[in-house]
């Protein structure tokens, strides 16, 4: 027992420390490819192999600097508030059959409530800093937040229901492949929603450059923006797990060991989000919030009444 305890944190532990590296090379690569761009393709020689270790050293030898202004102990803090949560979110996220860290009976409740203290970080970092643009930044983090929790909700309660439980192993054991076209419209929400949550393109209103710098992390310089940026890697990570475990099966797959298959269905994922950033261009502020109540919520509750039927019927 102690053992398997210890050789599911140690997995954790890697799956948070390797997976979002090994998505923000593959960001490189893919968006080199995709937009011509030159520069990831160099360093290092051969297809670019050390670009993610030249953006290590140089956010290492940046200076850290505080605003004079700023409220120096939330500002130091706001980068872990936005990184810690993805960490104990993986601890319920089931790997393979009977491999998971913590098998709660309320494990999605206790996901969609973690992840939502993530987006957190920003408004923290936004108000710290003492800077108008960081400070527009988090309310519009705040905003995102408020407007696509409710279809990420609604969305998950779906396939809960369809399952009957509230614990991701047990929602993986009673998933069917005909719940690929069943739960399809929920998955599409829940995937578009969480990435309006993790603020990524099409949905980076938040850190639009071209109107507000950064956002919130407009002050942050060296590792304290590494870890902002490493927050959003692992927030790809885990809105993949989750988007495979809750709508794809999560380990059920022909011939392969299932924590592979969880893999293949989590790489597939974190895919279509780099494409979607180089396909995408950013959405208004008002089109961000129109495709939220006028899209995203009716779709949800569409899907959650059909689900509703269907349980009836069967």
């Amino acid at each position: 027992m102690l053992l398997h305890v210890v050789l599911s944190f140690a997995v954790i532990i890697v799956v948070f420390l390797v997976l979002p590296l090994v998505v923000g090379q593959t960001e490189h690569k893919v968006m080199a490819h995709m937009q011509s761009r030159l520069g990831p393709m160099y360093a290092g020689g051969f297809h670019g192999w050390a670009q993610l270790i030249a953006d290590g050293v140089k956010f290492a030898q940046k200076e850290d600097v505080i605003p004079a202004a700023a409220d120096r102990r939330v500002f130091m803090i706001a980068p872990g508030v936005a990184l810690v949560p993805y960490l104990v979110v993986l601890v319920v996220i089931p790997f393979d059959r009977g491999f998971v860290a913590v098998d709660l009976d309320l494990g999605l409740f206790f996901v969609l409530a973690v992840m939502g203290v993530g987006v957190l970080g920003a408004i923290m970092a936004g108000w710290a800093s003492a800077n108008k643009y960081s400070v527009l930044g988090g309310m519009r983090a705040a905003a995102q937040l408020m407007s696509y929790e409710l279809p990420l909700v609604l969305a998950a309660s779906s396939v809960a229901m369809a399952a009957g439980t509230l614990s991701l192993p047990g929602i993986v054991e009673a998933w069917q492949w005909w719940w690929l076209p069943w739960q399809a419209v929920g998955g599409v929400v829940f995937f578009v929603a969480g990435l309006a949550e993790l603020r990524r393109p099409p949905f980076d209103m938040p850190i639009a450059e071209s109107e507000i710098i950064m956002g919130p992390m407009t002050e942050y310089t060296g590792m304290r923006f590494a870890l902002f940026m490493l927050a959003e890697y692992v927030g790809i990570v885990v809105l993949s797990f989750l988007t495979t475990v809750l709508f794809l099966g999560g380990w059920h797959g022909p011939f392969l060991p299932g924590w592979l298959w969880t893999l293949l269905k989590v790489f597939a994922l974190a895919f279509v989000v780099i494409w979607l950033r180089v396909t995408y261009p950013r959405l208004r502020e008002d089109q961000l919030q129109k495709l939220a109540w006028v899209v995203l919520v009716p779709l949800a509750l569409g899907q959650l009444a059909l689900t509703g039927v269907v349980k009836v019927l069967l």
